[in-house]
């Protein structure tokens, strides 16, 4: 949802600061105090009070340099497990920077700590603990992370005033996210891409029993709930895809005959086909339209008609 790009200062060797014109109004500022995109970065939203920090985990020290460091507010901690799946810990603190001190003795590893906090420090317990409770929520619903919470957050009781005010706090903090290029809390309805409305959907049928259907989502390519996948693999299929499969198995997305018990988000279109065909697949050219058309075809079609 940007649209345009400014620089709203040069780029100094020590550090760079980015503006991003928002469609509808208003300013993003991202701000890389090392200007390196992959460390740590700030960002604001004009007329908004609240920040984002995104802190890798060895950088943590630096962060502490922050003089808001230490405020009330939430914190996402976000890693990968043992199969390279996303996980995600969800938290609040009336200090930040000392609870995320306290999670490097944990015992599940994290590599980036997102912090939440408003530059004026208004937040109160109340507040953290519903947007805690809002963000564990988003996570469970969009099911994109292996939520690390071993208990649901409890939801404190708010005035109305004050749920409007997070109702705001809460969507500019789900649109930084995904700016930082985390769609943990984004449900795959909202990473659809519309062509003219309309959704194309694709279809692949194939030897053992495969037979899906699915779409083009901005982050991949989702496979539709009810899909089947090969009862059996090729024996030259990949390990990283067998990983990937007996994944799907085990956290219960794919059933005992082997259909997708609900839409799932591949990385890629290939990734679906080969996960849905139980051999190694390019996706572009198997997933195809009810008319035959392939996916290869009907991108090159869409660039075609901006020549």
């Amino acid at each position: 949802e940007l649209n345009g790009l400014q620089h709203a200062r040069g780029w100094p060797p020590s550090s760079a600061r980015l503006a991003f014109y928002r469609r509808g109004g208003g300013l993003l500022y991202a701000w890389f105090p090392d200007g390196n995109p992959n460390g740590r970065i700030m960002c604001e939203l004009s007329n908004w009070n609240g920040r984002v920090y995104k802190i890798a985990r060895s950088e943590l020290s630096k962060f502490a340099e922050r003089g808001d460091a230490d405020n009330t507010g939430i914190y996402f901690l976000l890693g990968k497990d043992d199969f390279n799946v996303d996980t995600i810990y969800i938290g609040e603190s009336e200090h930040i920077l000392t609870r995320l001190k306290q999670h490097l003795n944990d015992s599940r590893y994290w590599n980036d700590a997102i912090a939440i906090i408003s530059k004026d420090d208004v937040l109160n317990k109340a507040h953290i603990k519903y947007l805690e409770n809002q963000f564990f929520e988003f996570a469970k619903n969009s099911e994109r992370a292996i939520i690390q919470n071993q208990t649901t957050p409890t939801r404190s009781s708010i005035s109305e005033y004050d749920e409007a005010m997070l109702a705001e706090f809460i969507s500019n903090t789900r649109l930084l996210v995904n700016v930082l290029g985390h769609k943990v809390f984004d449900s795959v309805e909202e990473t659809v891409i519309k062509q003219d409305e309309q959704r194309i959907q694709y279809l692949l049928t194939g030897p053992r029993g495969a037979n899906a259907q699915g779409y083009v989502v901005v982050d991949g390519f989702v496979v539709i709930e009810g899909s089947v996948v090969a009862y059996e693999t090729v024996p030259s299929f990949p390990d990283s895809y067998h990983s990937l499969r007996d994944l799907l198995i085990k956290r219960n997305i794919l059933d005992s005959n082997y259909r997708f018990i609900r839409d799932y988000i591949f990385t890629s279109p290939s990734t679906a086909a080969s996960i849905v065909l139980g051999r190694a697949a390019n996706g572009r050219t198997a997933w195809c339209t009810e008319k035959g058309k392939k996916l290869k075809d009907m991108e090159e079609q869409n660039m075609s008609k901006l020549n």
